[in-house]
């Protein structure tokens, strides 16, 4: 079964790459076709060519090695005959289009998948709209030790009046020791705070202890257990745990805890009907921690479906967009001022994983899963670094700006360097994958 899953983790971690080399590369070959630049090769994947079929002046093949992809141009190598259809023959501005033209066909793509999923089916949080309020404190937590208590609104964090829970999740996991001032209302009083977020040890990221006041409900059963035997229904809402508002997931745990095996009484909600019902806990030892008491469902914040018009679609996908690439510039702010580790950072075998989760919870995740990748790999590339896309733009910025070439010696240093440099951050991922899924 492990064997399986992996090898389906694989494949799944294949076609989603395979969709980002073939749109990234679609993106350099389309403008590069457009300015009249001859195409050598369009390659997925790198090494020997394993198959492929010739069009016109290009080779278009797949290469043993599947991750990553290039567009080979006429002239595109200084060492290059001079070629009047060449890469380098072409103004520096013409360059600069076919180079950034690959992470904007990944942009572009982010943007399509999110705005056809929400075209057939938008998910929102039922407390979306709603304040920010808590409805869980960690005890001992920065939180906690901040004043913190449930039921409080956070009506502004740092300069954002008003934020939405989204708001404070994102300036959370990116503020690990540093002072976050709040103002809360509590009871109709303004109380101004600070929180210090604490680093999460295996995340690489800031956490303060609190979670947000939102209805929970039954996303699914475990087959055999009290909870489906008792009649509970996925969709059903849970309101109380022995008589104590639930109000996050974590306030079930505590009382599942505190139970000890005795059974616990649940109110939820069914369409318009309230009922009670008596589950008797079971002790699972899986889930590593010493194991802990559960009642056979999954929790889940209620989420509240529907479908866009196609301009509302495009309008929010943009929106959404938006908001994830701000969350990964203030991510490699944050590991660069210490605030988040570069532990948070995903590696191939994670995103391997993630694949084959995405896949096996259905078409709606995997695709939701591709445009988040789509945006993270057009970021990547886009990144000062020499060797990526960003890195040939940054150079030809400065030529223009110089209004000559940079010589070829320095040229050929500075791709060297950034070769090294891009080899060791692969390094880095790849450790800090397999750490992650080592136990401790």
């Amino acid at each position: 079964m492990v064997f399986y899953q992996f090898f389906e983790n694989v494949w799944w971690l294949l076609v989603l790459i395979g969709v980002m080399i073939i749109i990234h590369e679609l993106g350099h070959y389309w403008a590069a076709r457009y300015f009249d630049i001859r195409v050598d090769t369009f390659s997925i994947g790198f090494g020997p060519r394993l198959f492929g079929f010739q069009k016109g002046e290009t080779d278009f093949r797949v290469a043993w090695i599947p991750f990553g992809g290039y567009v080979r141009m006429a002239g595109e190598q200084p060492s290059d005959e001079i070629d009047p259809r060449g890469f380098l023959a072409k103004p520096r501005w013409q360059r600069l289009i076919v180079v950034f033209a690959g992470p904007a066909m990944n942009v572009v793509l982010a943007v399509g998948l999110l705005a056809g999923l929400y075209m057939v089916r938008y998910p929102k949080l039922a407390s979306a709209q709603g304040p920010a309020s808590i409805g869980y404190v960690k005890p001992d937590s920065p939180a906690a030790k901040a004043g913190l208590r449930e039921g409080d609104i956070i009506v502004q964090i740092e300069s954002k009046a008003n934020p939405t829970w989204e708001d404070v999740l994102l300036k959370e996991v990116v503020s690990a020791s540093k002072e976050l001032p709040l103002v809360i209302d509590r009871k109709g009083e303004r109380i101004p705070l600070s929180v210090t977020p604490e680093m999460d040890p295996k995340a690489g990221v800031g956490l303060a202890g609190w979670a947000e006041q939102t209805d929970i409900e039954v996303g699914g059963l475990v087959p055999g257990m009290d909870a489906e035997k008792k009649g509970l229904q996925k969709g059903d809402v849970l309101i109380s745990i022995n008589g104590q508002p639930i109000r996050t997931i974590y306030r079930i745990h505590e009382v599942l805890k505190e139970s000890d095996g005795r059974a616990v009484d649940i109110a939820y909600r069914r369409s318009q009907d309230v009922k009670t019902v008596s589950i008797l806990p079971h002790f699972s030892d899986q889930m590593g921690g010493g194991g802990r008491w559960l009642i056979g469902v999954e929790l889940a914040p209620r989420v509240i479906y529907s479908k866009l018009s196609p301009a509302a679609a495009i309008n929010e996908s943009v929106k959404q967009n938006l908001k994830g690439a701000t969350l990964i510039y203030q991510f490699l702010h944050a590991i660069l001022e210490r605030r988040s580790s570069p532990k948070s950072l995903e590696g191939p075998i994670s995103i391997a994983r993630l694949s084959g989760e995405a896949a096996r919870e259905g078409p709606m995740s995997f695709i939701n899963l591709m445009a988040t990748v789509s945006l993270n790999l057009a970021i990547f590339n886009l990144l000062p670094i020499p060797i990526l896309d960003g890195g040939v733009i940054l150079l030809l910025l400065i030529e223009m700006l110089m209004r000559r070439d940079l010589s070829l010696a320095l040229k050929e240093t500075v791709f060297k360097l950034g070769f090294v440099f891009l080899m060791m951050v692969v390094v880095f991922v790849l450790y800090n994958d397999i750490t992650k899924l080592l136990p401790g």
